[in-house]
Parts: structure tokens; C-alpha cells; sequence
């Protein structure tokens, strides 16, 4: 799984010194409270003297037409203001414009330019679509072990999906030695945050007895969870284990319940 994460949902970073000014807090009080207009007003006086963080919330204002009409051009103007000023999250989002072309021509290396910069700052979301861009080598040369760099970087800090591609790199040994003890790890953290993928190829791991000792009944638990959310190798997986009695009673009516959700 390396798909791009690409929410451009305003996140309100609400821990301020005690030097910070008033009229930004005034402006995060007035957001909690929904009055999104006057939370625009005492931002954008903020904004306007150079903070990077009013700026970054200003431009998601813009872009989401909150307190202000929408305006896509103001939003990328202030993301703009916001990222040069040091906001990792407005350089994330400019990332996610330039990788995507939204509101921006699409451009993979200003898409890279940004999530670089917000990645070293250590926002993990950035660390991740980073990852993803040097595994699928957009802007750049292909490179699994820088992939696997940010992939970790990533997953330390939770994100699932980093943690997902992180055991799968260890499962084939790719930018990495081949380890099915630390592929069965990171599918494991991936699994109990619900990734329905990890979740499937925990099981498999489980299935074959690949860095753990080989345990059916936990093979079905894993991809029962994975084949409730839809997956369809997962459903596939299930069945095979009900038609052959592994992990749970033989049943072939239940074998092929799974069979026929995985074939709609």
C-alpha cells in the first residue's frame, strides 16, 4: 500500500508560548466556538505582521470557505506565506496541491521540495508521502532504502500505513535485509490500528508460520478482521480456511459464504 495521503483538512495546532499574541488567541477561542468570522478576523491580523502559523490557518480558511468566501487563489497566496514562513503543515499541504494539482499546476518536484521540508521537521504525515515518493520514484530516482527511511520515520510516530509498507519492505526485502520477525512487527502495530491490508498479511504471516510460529486460529482472527472491512484476498483467505478446516471447524457453507463476498 503507498497511497499518497492527500487530506487537506485545516489542523488547528492550538499549543501556544505564553508570549503568543492575543489576537491569536482570541482567533483559536473564536474558532472552537465556530464563530469561523471573527476567527478569520484575528488571524488575519496576525497573519498579516508574518506568523507563519495565523498565515497557514488563514489559507485553510480560504480553501475550505470558512469565515471567509472560498477562494482558491487566496488559499495557495497564504500556504504560500505560511510554508516560506517555516509551517510544516502548510508546507505539507502545498505538497499535497503540487502532487495532486489542486490549485496549483501539478509538479512533482515542488511537490517534493515541500514535503521535504515539512518532513524534516518531523511531521509524519510528510514522512510518509515522502516514503511514497521515493518507492514509485516521482520527481526522483526510485530508491527503496530512502523509502524506507522516511517509512520508518513515519511509522515511529504511528502512522499505519507507513508501519504497513514498512513490514511489507522487511516481508520481501526490499531497501532492506529480508526479516519476517520485523515484518510480522509492523504489520502487527498496523493491524491493531485497523488496516484492514495489515491486517490480512498478518494472518498470512501467522498462515505460513513467517517470523512467527505457524498458528492457524490466529491466522482466522486476523483475516476475519480484514475480511469485514471489505478485503477481497482476505475473504478469499477465510474461506480457504473454512474449506479446509484450519483454524476452525470445516464448513464449507461458510467457505463459500466468503468465497461468493469476494467475487462481488
Amino acid at each position: 500500500m503507498a497511497m499518497i495521503k492527500s487530506t487537506l483538512a485545516m489542523k488547528l495546532f492550538l499549543t501556544v508560548s505564553v508570549n503568543a499574541m492575543a489576537d491569536f488567541n482570541a482567533g483559536v477561542a473564536a474558532y472552537e466556538a465556530k464563530d469561523h468570522k471573527l476567527a478569520f478576523k484575528e488571524f488575519s491580523a496576525v497573519a498579516l505582521q508574518g506568523d507563519a502559523r495565523a498565515q497557514g490557518l488563514i489559507a485553510g480558511m480560504y480553501a475550505n470557505g470558512l469565515g471567509v468566501a472560498k477562494d482558491g487563489g487566496q488559499a495557495v497566496r497564504w500556504y504560500h506565506k505560511a510554508a516560506e514562513g517555516g509551517d510544516a503543515q502548510s508546507q505539507f499541504v502545498l505538497g499535497v496541491m503540487y502532487a495532486n494539482g489542486r490549485g496549483v499546476s501539478k509538479d512533482d518536484l515542488q511537490a517534493l521540495r515541500w514535503y521535504q521540508k515539512a518532513a524534516e521537521q518531523g511531521l509524519a504525515d510528510a514522512q510518509y508521502n515522502l516514503g511514497v515518493i521515493y518507492a514509485r520514484g516521482r520527481a526522483v530516482p526510485q530508491d527503496e532504502a530512502e523509502a524506507v527511511k522516511w517509512y520508518l520515520k513515519a511509522a515511529e510516530q504511528g502512522i499505519a500505513e507507513a508501519q504497513y509498507n514498512l513490514g511489507s519492505r522487511y516481508a520481501e526485502g526490499r531497501g532492506v535485509p529480508r526479516d519476517d520477525a520485523e515484518a510480522v512487527s509492523w504489520y502487527r502495530k498496523a493491524a491493531e490500528q485497523g488496516l484492514a491490508a495489515a491486517q490480512n498479511n498478518l494472518g498470512s504471516m501467522y498462515a505460513s508460520g513467517r517470523g512467527v510460529p505457524k498458528d492457524d486460529a490466529q491466522a482466522v482472527q486476523w483475516y476475519r478482521k480484514a475480511a469485514e472491512q471489505g478485503v477481497a484476498a482476505a475473504q478469499i483467505n477465510l474461506g480457504n480456511m473454512y474449506a479446509d478446516g484450519r483454524g476452525v471447524p470445516k464448513d464449507e457453507v461458510q467457505a463459500l459464504s466468503w468465497y461468493r463476498k469476494a467475487a462481488e
